[in-house]
């Protein structure tokens, strides 16, 4: 396994979190399942109608504008915006977001090896927390530490990482990055730190 290789020869792990540790979808869809609940309440609209019209959106085209196309295909007045943007850094889930099995395992593996975990959130700092309070950790996260890239420079800068590693005591050589895309990619390459795509694991 790739990841046995990585925790014989590093000494931290800097692991990404849509996509990374967990599926993004499972918290998107929950939430517009949220608003499609909001928006029959409050105006009486069809919330199955809508939370199938979401899902088959996000599914084909991602996230992009979809509170627009669904304002237009459900004459959603656009004061409703602020609702929907609130809902992505408030709601609470009906359901637990679980770890990628073979990251869980991964993790666990480096607590028994007593070496460090850190969390490098994208996005709005607000949204992330609220995503992390809601994840099933199974106990990981008293070995947590948690940075925003939004404190930074944007990636590829090299400014969080550099932070991150003189704030822990850390040389470049002493971390991996565990990412799920190009950019994850394309940020590691820049740092010249070792670099390994979870997707190829799931």
């Amino acid at each position: 396994m790739a990841f046995e290789t990585l925790l014989q020869h590093k000494k931290a792990f800097v692991f990404g979190l849509d996509d990374v540790l967990y599926p993004k979808k499972d918290y998107l869809l929950q939430v517009y399942y949220l608003f499609s609940e909001f928006m029959a309440y409050t105006e009486q609209l069809d919330s199955g109608a809508m939370i199938a019209f979401m899902q088959n959106e996000y599914l084909s085209n991602g996230a992009e504008a979809i509170f627009d196309k669904t304002a237009t295909q459900f004459s959603i007045d656009s004061k409703y915006r602020h609702n929907f943007d609130l809902l992505h850094e408030n709601a609470r889930l009906p359901l637990k977001l679980l770890l990628y099995k073979q990251v869980l395992a991964f993790m666990q593996e480096i607590v028994v090896e007593r070496k460090q975990i850190f969390i490098l959130a994208d996005g709005n700092p607000a949204e992330e927390i609220n995503k992390i309070k809601q994840v099933e950790w199974n106990g990981l996260e008293q070995y947590l530490k948690l940075y925003f890239t939004a404190e930074f420079e944007s990636k590829p800068s090299p400014a969080s990482i550099n932070f991150l590693s003189e704030q822990n005591g850390l040389s470049i050589d002493d971390m991996a990055i565990i990412g799920a895309n190009k950019r994850d990619e394309q940020f590691a390459a820049v740092l010249e730190i070792e670099y390994f795509d979870v997707t190829k694991l799931l």
